[in-house]
């Protein structure tokens, strides 16, 4: 018996890796997020499957539905949104796997900042401009953050910022970024990405904020940050291709 935590990706269902629909018809428990996890995801749980919504459960609720599938000799699709590494809530539910001698294996998915990009079409890291991305979040009435990661810490090295549970926090934002990034920085909220009603706002840490309050975004959002995201943004081509920039793939000719 094993429990495989899938990453569904942010909301389209053809974002789903091969691997990922192949375990999740193969299990005979399904256990998804269902505020985040598309339906037509665990849709591929074969006929028959117990297939359960864990939004409205407890940690414990649904290691007891693991324990229960264990006894049944059956494996589970734990079937998480986005890649399951990032605030996927699976450590605490390893190590309990790990108390009862439970094994487990890990599938990625495609996590939202990457989605987000794709819907935007840039690139997070752009040659001299940025070539680094933070992915961090906001407390608000979650755990508190570590001391040292604070938005003002990831602020000071003009990195492109990825930023969660962050929406119904942009005047704390605005106010902590401006004096690192300047009034004008772009900033990027996106909304459901991957979902039918998707939505991508663009504007700057001066207004996205009144952008998000028009639009009546007050959850499920990315918040992208960074001069990165600037549309016609100056930069040099890498040294990827760059024939002054010979490397082992392209040895130098002359």
């Amino acid at each position: 018996m094993k429990v495989h935590f899938i990453g569904a990706g942010p909301g389209d269902p053809e974002l789903l890796t091969l691997k990922a629909q192949r375990l999740i018809a193969g299990c005979s428990v399904c256990l998804y997020a269902g505020s985040l996890v598309p339906a037509e995801v665990v849709a591929h749980a074969p006929p028959g499957a117990r297939v359960m919504d864990t939004a409205p459960m407890t940690l414990d609720q649904t290691h007891a539905e693991i324990l229960a599938a264990r006894d049944r000799g059956q494996d589970v699709a734990r079937v998480h949104s986005g890649d399951p590494s990032l605030y996927g809530a699976i450590a605490e539910q390893i190590r309990r796997l790990k108390a009862d001698g439970i094994d487990y294996d890990i599938v990625p998915g495609v996590p939202a900042f990457a989605a987000a990009a794709a819907a935007l079409g840039r690139e997070l890291t752009v040659p001299e401009v940025a070539q680094s991305v933070v992915l961090t979040r906001m407390a608000m009435k979650s755990s508190s953050m570590p001391e040292g990661e604070t938005l003002e810490t990831f602020a000071k090295s003009g990195a492109t910022l990825a930023i969660h549970l962050g929406v119904r926090a942009l005047r704390e934002i605005e106010r902590q970024l401006i004096p690192y990034y300047g009034e004008d920085c772009p900033a990027v909220i996106a909304y459901r990405v991957g979902w039918p009603d998707e939505a991508i706002l663009s504007g700057t840490l001066t207004d996205i904020r009144e952008k998000a309050r028009a639009a009546k975004i007050t959850r499920t959002a990315l918040i992208l940050v960074g001069p990165a995201l600037a549309e016609g943004v100056s930069f040099r081509d890498s040294a990827l291709y760059d024939p002054k920039h010979p490397h082992l793939l392209r040895p130098r000719t002359s």
